[in-house]
């Protein structure tokens, strides 16, 4: 089953441009990428890095730079994580008072720094504290609050349909759900059945697929086996920024998909380092941009000495220079999708010590 994507999808009060959502990876998808994401279409709403809400009403500096934003990135979510009612209220607060679309709260996040404080999927083993919290954050503020979640703590007690049907009633305008268990960290595949079981224990709010959706056929995948609403796409969209623009043509219009030649990947990866030093300098924009170098390497397909020269960029004049010789060389043969995508650091070691 697939959605009317006719039909405009309503998130609370808000009218989204697509059902094709940018969801939050750590380091990755801040103000820079969405800036250079967006204008390539398709795009229907993107979310921050999770940010802690305590950090937040205590103004710190690098809370407030994980949730800068302009007004071309919209719709924007903020995600924010915690297990103080007081303090994650405050914070939703805050956030709808500068303009904030949504605010979304963090129950899938399975890292030790952030479950050991009882936060992220943590949340899913206190169901009673946790569905009193979110009554009183969606009464705090008059914007949309959704929530993130995985399908549940481990095999033995998949939650998320439950707290779906309690965040419902309590006013919850859309629920995430990544259809893994927080046992399962990031490894394995993702669980549409579960999705689906989630999807099915709702009455009228949106539920959004997300996890392992890497091409436009995972997408067509994700809705017609989950029956969700939208679907949240991460990695993918590192490794192939028009997969929105894709998915919207291919999904809605059922236009063929465009794959973009070698030059317009060299230019995108280009805006990319300009927006990253156009807000953080040149220095910081170097260091930054190391991180998604892998992935440009990987997207491009350019040797690994070639690679290194990225992973180790230290100035503008270096990159500009690696610039002038990859638009001169002839792209490698394309591989396969799953064996393009680079290794993003996850916690290693027994699932406890993370």
């Amino acid at each position: 089953m697939t959605p009317d994507f006719q039909t405009s999808l309503r998130i609370g009060g808000l009218a989204l441009p697509s059902r094709f959502f940018l969801a939050p990876l750590a380091g990755y998808t801040n103000l820079p990428f969405r800036l250079v994401v967006r204008p390539l279409g398709g795009l229907g709403l993107a979310t921050t890095d999770l940010v802690n809400a305590r950090s937040l009403i205590e103004k710190r500096r690098q809370a407030f730079e994980l949730i800068e934003t302009r007004p071309d990135d919209r719709p924007l979510a903020v995600q924010i994580f915690g297990t103080v009612k007081e303090e994650l209220c405050a914070a939703a607060q805050l956030l709808e008072s500068i303009g904030v679309s949504i605010v979304d709260l963090n129950m899938g996040c399975p890292v030790h720094k952030v479950v050991r404080g009882g936060g992220g999927s943590a949340m899913m083993r206190e169901a009673d504290k946790t569905v009193a919290l979110v009554h009183a954050l969606v009464g705090s503020v008059k914007i949309p609050v959704t929530v993130k979640m995985r399908l549940g703590w481990d095999d033995a007690n998949i939650s998320a349909p439950f707290f779906a049907r309690e965040f419902e009633q309590a006013g919850v305008t859309a629920i995430t759900i990544h259809g893994r268990t927080r046992a399962q960290g990031f490894s394995g595949s993702v669980n549409r059945a579960g999705i689906r079981a989630v999807v099915e224990a709702v009455g009228r709010i949106p539920i959004i697929g997300n996890g392992d959706i890497r091409t436009v056929e995972d997408a067509r995948t994700m809705f017609a086996e989950t029956g969700c609403a939208a679907v949240g796409i991460g990695r993918g969209a590192l490794l192939n920024p028009w997969i929105f623009q894709q998915c919207e043509a291919a999904l809605v219009r059922g236009e063929l998909v465009v794959t973009p030649g070698y030059i317009e990947r060299i230019n995108f990866m280009v805006s990319h380092y300009e927006m990253l030093q156009s807000f953080r300098g040149e220095r910081v924009a170097c260091i930054q941009f190391r991180k998604m170098s892998r992935w440009y390497g990987r997207a491009l397909r350019i040797s690994k000495a070639t690679q290194h020269r990225l992973v180790m960029l230290k100035d503008a004049a270096g990159f500009y220079g690696l610039v002038a010789e990859l638009r001169t060389m002839t792209p490698r043969p394309e591989t396969p999708v799953k064996h393009q995508e680079p290794h993003i650091p996850m916690p290693s070691g027994p699932n406890e010590q993370w």
